[in-house]
């Protein structure tokens, strides 16, 4: 039973020295350390045990900087870890760093990690520094002064600017200010065909405005890749004009025509209104004496005479020709 405690009791006391162990070995990475040493980028036991306190990782923090000093780069390790902290990529800084100097691109750390911390791929960019990126904008419609319309595809060719990185406008802003400048410049030629027989034009044209101005970008090169001819906008517009014209001489036509048949029927009504008042005039006139029966009498003789003469002519004028009524 002795034997059996004292052999128990052995394989506890084993268990907690491998725990204990094994807790030490994970505190301090001696294989790290070692590995720094021999790479000529020591780090400490202690830095290395205080970062696994501030629950950074040391393999992270220690291969990149082994990965700096291989490359002839002098990144101290407080600095990739404050990066790593404010929730930086270090292993994309330091690599984006090694790219930048085998490219001759002046860059120190701080402006790598403030890139980084921007939100942008620091290492596209230093990539995009060496070999420029060619970036495609949309169909941009626009009238040239003859009317006629252009439909013009253009290939910008643009190189990142690591000191403007950080608060400079993206590719969005470049292709919107491109596609302004083709517009004004299509907009600006006296007629199409001077657009389709010198469309380096629009090239010169837009390169001399400056438009990467405030972004991350440096403009090499706009070459225009297409160039269709669309409608004829002038002659649309000039038929529009007319057709709206058309419609407002219909309108006012249409307002005389209306003002005439009311005149018209004005006139009617006065002259309907003159007629009713005779018999009160002649009724007025027999009152006193100045008229008589034989006047009213020759007057009626007149009417008479006078709508006879009427329908003698109007019967004439329903006689065919060439016939005797």
């Amino acid at each position: 039973m002795g034997a059996e405690t004292q052999v128990f009791g052995s394989l506890g006391v084993l268990f907690v020295v491998l725990a204990a162990l094994g807790f030490l070995l994970f505190l301090i990475p001696i294989p790290l350390w070692i590995a720094a040493w021999a790479s000529n980028a020591y780090v400490g036991l202690m830095t290395l045990i205080g970062m696994r306190l501030r629950r950074v990782p040391p393999g992270t923090i220690v291969n990149a900087r082994i990965m700096a000093v291989k490359a002839g780069l002098e990144i101290s390790v407080n600095d990739l870890e404050a990066h790593f902290l404010a929730g930086g990529n270090v292993v994309r800084v330091v690599n984006a760093m090694i790219s930048a100097d085998k490219a001759n691109i002046p860059i120190t750390f701080k402006r790598a990690a403030a890139i980084d911390l921007a939100g942008r791929d620091v290492l596209e960019a230093v990539q995009m520094s060496v070999l420029p990126k060619v970036i495609e904008t949309p169909r941009i419609t626009a009238v040239a002064k003859d009317g006629i319309q252009l439909i013009a595809v253009s290939r910008v060719t643009v190189r990142a600017n690591i000191d403007r990185l950080v608060g400079g406008a993206g590719e969005e802003t470049v292709i919107a200010r491109v596609g302004e400048g083709m517009v004004s410049a299509i907009g600006s030629s006296r007629t199409h065909k001077d657009v389709l027989e010198n469309p380096d034009e629009i090239s010169k044209y837009i390169l001399s405005k400056g438009l990467d101005s405030g972004t991350a970008f440096e403009i090499l090169s706009i070459d225009i890749a297409d160039v269709d001819v669309g409608i004829n906008i002038g002659a649309k517009l000039q038929i529009d004009q007319a057709d709206a014209d058309k419609q407002i001489a219909q309108a006012k036509a249409e307002e005389r025509r209306a003002m005439a048949v009311a005149l018209e029927q004005e006139m009617k009504a006065k002259v309907v209104e003159a007629e009713a008042e005779v018999p009160l005039a002649m009724a007025e006139a027999f009152r006193q004496g100045n008229m008589g029966i034989m006047d009213y009498y020759r007057m009626k003789n007149v009417q008479a005479d006078t709508a006879m003469r009427d329908s003698i002519a109007g019967g004439e004028d329903d006689t065919p020709s060439g016939q005797k009524p």
